[in-house]
């Protein structure tokens, strides 16, 4: 389905509102051919960092900010988001062009920035509905093509040498989202989490390897040509870093891990008859694109990202709780926390 609940912009919400023409007056100064007058929408989806539409006679932008409100530390990092969207723009990478960064907080309140508003489809169920079913498969390898070549990037040669530190990924992700978890106490428990939390330090396999990880590489988060299973633009950069890049491949794979949650995974899909290849052929072809026999130890990989991404719903709980959630969909989210969490326990023990 298209989910109207997340798609499309409209007024903007009254916890987010802002002096829309000391934007203007910053956008005339900053962004190259920018001409009034705007009109600010905020879109429905972004659950973290509010996410706005800017109209003039001209053109489109998108605008992100960091919320208002007491924030946990480290999160909303919009001026990571700025930095490597604009040195992934630099190879061919298909992100929106950024026009510029504020974190001048006197302007609307929060730190933003301005990018390209790229015209596209955006598909909110992994199942592609919307498109024939001889086409369906296309478009999966489009995004299997998409990761791959965002892993096979030189990071160091972009200027991303310091986005992240090499090494000891799962160590310190494990550790940031427990901490981030644990101090969050307003969101309550989940005995799931809580076992995860215990489970995942000692179960991490050997090796190690460092690249650009999106951390958050899902079908909705991508924009693609109206009418050709091409991608024009990959969203939501907030978590991405330096990482290990079958963590964030196995993220992305959680789809076939998943029931039709609000974020619809694969389970219970007949996935030949809808046209679109089994979780087997899609490790196999990231693994032909990438150089790789296989993928060893994938049920951890799987493992590790339902804990964290119930870790993400678990704070989005809080800022539920405290009002500073960005989106109006959030309760959504926050309801299938306990779900994403059993999924990661028993995942866990299939892990061994």
């Amino acid at each position: 389905m298209t989910d109207a609940g997340f798609a499309g912009a409209g007024a903007v919400r009254a916890a987010h509102r802002f002096d829309e023409e000391r934007l203007a007056q910053w956008l005339s100064a900053h962004v190259e051919g920018f001409a009034g007058p705007l009109t600010v929408e905020q879109f429905n989806g972004g659950q973290s960092n509010p996410t706005y539409k800017l109209v003039t006679p001209q053109r489109s932008y998108v605008m992100r900010r960091k919320p208002p409100g007491v924030l946990l530390k480290g999160a909303h990092a919009i001026e990571r988001e700025a930095r490597v969207l604009s040195a992934l723009e630099t190879v061919g990478f298909p992100v929106a062009h950024v026009h510029g960064l504020c974190a001048d907080e006197t302007v609307i309140g929060t730190s933003f920035y301005v990018m390209d508003m790229v015209e596209g489809r955006i598909f909110w169920d992994a199942k592609l509905p919307e498109v024939d079913r001889d086409q369906r498969g296309a478009y999966f390898d489009a995004m299997n093509a998409a990761i791959a070549r965002l892993h096979g990037v030189d990071h160091a040669s972009i200027g991303l040498g310091d986005f992240g530190r090499p090494g000891s990924y799962f160590e310190r992700q494990i550790g940031r989202w427990t901490k981030q978890y644990l101090d969050d106490a307003e969101a309550g428990r989940d005995s799931n989490m809580d076992r995860l939390i215990e489970w995942l330090p000692g179960h991490i396999p050997d090796g190690d390897e460092t690249g650009i990880v999106h951390g958050d590489f899902r079908i909705d988060n991508m924009i693609f040509h109206p009418t050709e299973p091409r991608i024009l633009a990959v969203l939501d950069w907030e978590l991405s870093t330096l990482g290990h890049p079958l963590a964030d491949f196995a993220y992305h794979l959680m789809m076939y891990r998943m029931p039709p949650l609000t974020i619809p995974g694969l389970i219970g899909t007949d996935l030949a008859m809808a046209g679109l290849p089994d979780e087997s052929a899609y490790v196999a072809a990231y693994c032909r694109r990438t150089g790789r026999d296989g993928i060893a130890d994938l049920d951890f990989y799987l493992a590790f990202n339902l804990f964290r991404f119930a870790a993400i719903c678990h704070g989005i709980k809080g800022r539920l709780v405290r009002g500073t959630a960005a989106s109006p969909q959030a309760s959504r989210l926050v309801a299938d926390l306990p779900i994403l969490a059993e999924l990661g326990w028993k995942q866990a023990l299939l892990a061994g």
